[in-house]
């Protein structure tokens, strides 16, 4: 196995999925302000993240996959603030009373006229979000990276919306603009359509309360259906598994090579399997799922390992957990042929909150 591979690949996968997050919202800008106001916007993405790794660094993180995933959680919600800002000097430059002022006259006009309201809101994410920094545990180092990281980016981004939007605005917008008000859009038409039905009728308001009520029992509903699991980290698509093979005690170790030797011959049929690996009398290679479970400790002439290793995930449609789903039975009967018992032991994906067995 190569953990190496299996990390550049990880972090590649969230890198690109940065760059798709960082065009998404540039493009969803674009269509509802127009190229220029989006370039605004945009320039406020790279600004915000550069500060934030900063920070990151400045703390002792490494860029790694919890890192990573933080810059992307907090991409969706970083560039509030600058698309508030943006979008109220555009507002505000195609009103009549703008006539005559210059453009950085309306800028200043507008990042007062939001200023503190921006500033409530952002507290009120970092409010939101810091708290996980103080989860206890082993859970606790691991995770504190993203309400870190969450956390910088939101205060980045609003001193960013403050200082860097504005002199980007002046910059960028079109200052023959002033005092000429568009056509009103069909979002503004309908959404001014919906309030004055909610404000000026009894059943639409309640209506839309009953419909939001629905919808949030629904929602709640999910989790005691068991449509919706409840766990503190997924399944993760892993490279590997591991067979854990009990035999009574007594058992020759030969007698628990050859059952080891056919557990992992009835592994290899899978379609997804690429090669497999038998350790009798003794426990597989130190790895994470040995350091979580302990398995390291592992040794005596009744116990084995097996370890599956599988095909990149370009080259297989299934899921590492489904695959040990699929062959657990197999296996286990095999084990119980013999007398012995299995456990299907899938490479945690974080700090023990209980090992993915299946």
């Amino acid at each position: 196995r190569d953990y190496g591979e299996t990390s550049a690949e990880k972090s590649d996968e969230l890198l690109l999925h940065m760059a798709i997050a960082v065009v998404s919202v540039s493009l969803l800008v674009l269509f509802l302000l127009g190229w220029r106001a989006s370039l605004v916007v945009a320039i406020a993405i790279p600004a915000t993240l550069a500060l934030t790794l900063l920070v990151l660094y400045l703390w002792g993180y490494t860029l790694n996959r919890i890192t990573l995933f933080a810059l992307i959680f907090s991409i969706g919600i970083l560039v509030d603030d600058a698309i508030v800002v943006v979008e109220n000097i555009y507002r505000r430059v195609a009103l009549k009373e703008s006539a005559g002022k210059t453009l950085s006259q309306i800028a200043v006009e507008a990042v007062a006229e939001v200023g503190n309201p921006t500033i409530l809101a952002t507290i009120a994410v970092i409010a939101a979000i810091l708290p996980m920094a103080m989860v206890g545990g082993l859970m606790g180092p691991y995770m504190r990276p993203i309400p870190v990281g969450a956390s910088a980016a939101m205060i980045f981004s609003l001193l960013v919306a403050f200082i860097v939007t504005p002199w980007a605005a002046v910059r960028i917008l079109k200052p023959q603009a002033h005092g000429h008000e568009g056509p009103e859009g069909r979002i503004p038409r309908a959404y001014r359509w919906l309030m004055h039905r909610m404000l000026d009728s009894t059943w639409w308001r309640l209506g839309v309360i009953g419909g939001l009520s629905a919808l949030l029992l629904i929602a709640m509903a999910l989790v005691p259906l068991g449509a919706v699991q409840v766990k503190m980290l997924p399944f993760d698509n892993k490279s590997e598994f591991q067979v854990i093979l009990n035999m009574p005690e007594g058992t020759a170790l030969e007698r628990t090579a050859l059952v080891a030797r056919e557990l992992g011959r009835v592994a290899a049929e899978a379609p997804e399997v690429a090669d497999y690996q038998v350790y009798a009398g003794t426990s597989a290679p130190f790895n994470f799922n040995g350091l979580v479970r302990h398995y390291f400790n592992r040794a005596g002439d009744h116990v084995a390992d097996v370890q599956v290793n599988l095909k990149p995930r370009g080259e297989r449609d299934a899921q590492s957990h489904a695959i040990a789903k699929r062959l657990r039975p197999a296996l286990a009967a095999i084990a119980a042929r013999h007398g012995g018992r299995i456990t299907l032991a899938e490479v945690p994906p974080g700090p023990p909150v209980l090992q993915t067995l299946v």
